[in-house]
């Protein structure tokens, strides 16, 4: 009886492992949304703007959306959003210093809104969203390129 309990022990043992084991080698949708989420905003260059902004947000949502607004000095508001698993392709126009972060998406799948603009306001369609980033390096621009794949190839095996 002892050894039976014995091999039973070394056998949960075993098979505990085995699924910790397994599980720390998949990288989970929501681990990839929060790494984008704190990277853009951790390298995100609120002086690379044409005009002065106020303040901006920039949120990678747990639904997968990736929403971006700012907000200027003279009231005027931009929103930029698109779902994830829309993602295209990544592309960075710069140096380390400061630069400009592409999102291209398959389609028209980004929204653009505008407000308090003197033209009016406006709702329209893009192909890319463009994030001024500054003090990033190849490594992180890479690890970004690399989660945003595997959100959206996530998305697809859904």
């Amino acid at each position: 009886m002892q050894k039976f309990t014995l091999d039973l022990k070394k056998f949960v043992f075993l098979a505990f492992g085995l699924a910790l084991f397994i599980s720390s080698g998949f990288v989970f949708p929501e681990d990839s949304r929060s790494f984008i989420h704190e990277l853009l905003n951790k390298y995100y260059d609120k002086e690379g703007q044409a005009e002065p902004l106020k303040r901006y947000e920039l949120n990678v949502t747990n639904t997968g959306f990736c929403r971006y607004r700012k907000i200027y000095a003279n009231g005027k508001e931009e929103f930029f959003s698109f779902n994830l698993s829309r993602f295209k392709a990544m592309n960075y126009y710069g140096d380390t210093n400061s630069g400009q972060l592409w999102l291209h998406t398959k389609n028209d799948d980004v929204i653009v809104q505008t407000r308090k603009d003197k033209d009016g306001d406006i709702d329209s369609m893009a192909t890319y969203l463009i994030i001024p980033l500054k003090n990033i390096d190849e490594d992180r621009l890479n690890a970004l390129a690399d989660r945003f794949r595997q959100v959206t190839q996530m998305s697809v095996n859904k």
